[in-house]
């Protein structure tokens, strides 16, 4: 789509001073630079256009302005539809933004009736409009994206419902989990994600069309016909509020940075496994790049970069936090700044979901190496002092002590615990009995976690088709 600065380009020269008659000069050249925001706010050209149409249709049916003006109001905005479809709008910097590129062009070709369309409204409760209803359209969008990582995870967790793999704490072997197990635990972050996501969307579904600049208007609207007409579930209530909210912003941004946080945590784990020292899964060349110089490196790049785009959505949140803290009421335009982080956040978001979901279903665990790890570092200890409980009925802390001191055995030898012998054991605890090797195994200590959202393989299964059925 074309970039036009030249004033001259537009057929309708008089609409590049769409506030009228107030200004006997134009702008200087860096005041247009810095004010104008059609370099990234076109991106809402739909939102405007939709927003126009019910304006209009309400104006008509309120009997503000004839019907023929709203017909043929209604024949030019699909006529600037085709041409922006068509990348043949001529998009100038010298009208500021979307909305005065659209009703200048309207103007252009429909004549008088276009400058009717904005009898009741102001540029300010028209972007807050356009904004809210593109920040619902990306929400929808991205909760079905976030879904469709929940489903590839879920597929992989029932896949590899009963395959051990090492369950860390502090980076350090822990207690044996199964391979499952841990892509459901991204499940549970994601659906979190996806509540904050409708929270949002819940609460940004009020129209602060009819708002006007501040007060409102002395024109008989019917706000809740044109709020209905976009989807809303009512009007804003109070008009200083409407024009100057950007909390739904703020909101989509919070829930983009704890998602994209939830989308590092577990792309951090990718790097991990693929590096040569783990070893745990491999990507394949859709999802991995090589090295200039090293022809034997494969870099998963694609987990690297979903990290990284972190930053970018995180710093996102915080600079629009940043712009609105100091905000007197009602609208300033300091706002302009609220969109490109936000376009820049879903951008970066979508993206790193998509090659989440990539990821996770390219990957092949190497079970092998898995199971080894699960038992190493002594993880079935935990296992050990549990069943001094239950079969010794030792208090947990002596359980605890006499397993602490196995362990420094069994260390102190190079073996693990199930290379202990029973005389070894006895040493340290009377009371135990050959059937402490029977808890030793990673089999068995994956299969004795039965507690509620525990790793027991039958819970494992259970939780994934619980998953799979709730987003199918």
């Amino acid at each position: 789509m074309p970039l036009v600065t030249d004033a001259n380009d537009l057929p309708n020269t008089e609409a590049n001073m769409q506030w009228g008659g107030r200004f006997a000069a134009g702008p200087s050249v860096i005041m247009q630079e810095i004010n104008a925001s059609i370099g990234f706010d076109r991106k809402m050209w739909r939102q405007d256009i939709a927003g126009s149409r019910a304006h209009a249709a309400m104006l008509a049916r309120q009997g503000i302005i004839a019907q023929d003006d709203a017909a043929s109001i209604t024949a030019g905005l699909d006529q600037i539809t085709a041409e922006i479809e068509a990348g043949r709008f001529p998009f100038t910097t010298d009208l500021e933004d979307i909305h005065m590129n659209i009703e200048a062009r309207l103007t252009d070709r429909i004549g008088e009736a276009g400058k009717r369309l904005h009898t009741g409204r102001s540029r300010n409760d028209q972007v807050a409009t356009d904004f809210r209803l593109w920040v619902r359209d990306a929400i929808d969008g991205i909760d079905g994206q976030i879904a469709d990582v929940m489903r590839v995870l879920a597929a992989r967790a029932a896949e590899h419902a009963a395959d051990p793999m090492p369950g860390f704490t502090h980076l350090q072997t822990a207690q044996p989990v199964t391979f499952g197990h841990h892509m459901l635990a991204y499940v549970e972050m994601l659906a979190r994600d996806r509540g904050r996501l409708a929270d949002c969307r819940r609460r940004l579904n009020e129209c602060p069309l009819g708002s006007a600049a501040l007060a409102g208007t002395s024109f008989p609207l019917d706000r809740d016909m044109t709020a209905h007409a976009l989807g809303f579930d009512r009007p804003t209530a109070n008009s200083l509020d409407a024009v100057s909210d950007r909390d739904f912003a703020l909101e989509f941004l919070s829930a983009s940075a704890i998602s994209s946080m939830h989308l590092s945590r577990l792309a951090e784990e990718i790097i991990i496994w693929c590096s040569a020292p783990y070893g745990f899964i491999r990507l394949s060349d859709a999802f991995t790049t090589g090295s200039s110089i090293m022809p034997q490196k494969r870099n998963p790049d694609a987990a690297e970069l979903v990290r990284a785009k972190t930053g970018r959505v995180t710093g996102a949140l915080v600079g629009l936090l940043t712009v609105m803290k100091g905000l007197p009421l009602a609208y300033a335009k300091d706002m302009q700044e609220d969109k490109e982080p936000v376009f820049d956040a879903a951008d970066a978001w979508t993206l790193s979901l998509a090659a989440t979901a990539g990821m996770v279903r390219d990957m092949t665990p190497n079970l092998a190496r898995l199971r080894e790890f699960a038992g190493s570092g002594f993880a079935t200890a935990t296992d050990l002092a549990d069943w001094l409980v239950r079969v010794l009925k030792l208090p947990f802390r002596t359980a605890h002590h006499v397993t602490g001191r196995l362990v420094a055995l069994a260390e102190g030898r190079g073996v693990d615990l199930a290379g202990l012998s029973l005389a070894d054991m006895q040493g340290v605890e009377p009371g135990i009995t050959q059937e402490i090797f029977g808890v030793l195994t990673v089999e068995a200590s994956v299969a004795s976690r039965v507690s509620y959202g525990g790793t027991a393989p039958a819970n494992v299964a259970k939780q994934a088709r619980r998953w799979t059925e709730a987003l199918a």
